[in-house]
This record gives C-alpha cells, structure tokens and sequence, in this order.
C-alpha cells in the first residue's frame, strides 16, 4: 500500500511558520528559509541563555566593586575578607545590598576588614 505523506509535511511545515512571527519578507512565508532561521533562532536563543549568566555575573561583580571602592577597599580584599570571616553571601545578593542598602553594604566591609 502506498504512503501519503502530505499530511504530516503539512503539520511540520505548519509548525516551523508558527514559530516565525515576527519574521519579515521570505523568511516568514518560504518553509526552507523559515526553517534555516528558525534553527539559527533557536541556536542563539540555547546559548545567550548561558551566556545571560555569565553577563548577570559580570554586572554584580562591578557593582559589588564599585561599592567596595567607596568604603575604601577592593573587590578581592573585600571577598577575601569575607571568606575568612565565614559570611557567606552570594555575589547576586551583595550587589543588591550595595545598590539599595549601603549601610548596610558598609557594615558587611567592616566586617570583612
């Protein structure tokens, strides 16, 4: 018996198109040009989600460095200081503390000290 296979091609080709939105001229209506872009899309969207880490990491480290600067001493001082001092805050969480709560942020470098 003979396999028709239009129906499922057309459900393939439907569901790449979907994705597409937002696409303009031939990249939107053409399946093989919809299809190389929606995978080029999907191929960035995987690896700027790791590299959206590594840029958040980069943010706070200069936001914990820039308050550290103003209570006179450095980024590496200050987290030395604290790994000694067992204080065990995260990089994320001492950014915010520098950005909305400087005395506090003040009393966590004195203590690091």
């Amino acid at each position: 018996m003979r396999v028709k296979r239009g129906v499922a091609a057309r459900k393939r080709h439907k569901k790449v198109l979907k994705l597409t939105k937002g696409y303009s001229k031939i990249r939107r209506s053409s399946y093989r040009k919809a299809n190389e872009a929606v995978i080029k899309a999907l191929s960035y969207q995987y690896r700027d989600r790791r590299n959206k880490k590594r840029d958040l990491r980069s943010l706070w480290i200069t936001r914990i460095s820039a308050a550290a600067k103003e209570n006179g001493t450095s980024y590496s001082v200050l987290m030395a200081g604290l790994k000694k001092a067992n204080i065990e805050l995260n990089r994320k969480v001492l950014a915010e503390l520098a950005v909305s709560q400087p005395k506090a942020f003040t009393e966590i470098t004195k203590l690091s000290k």
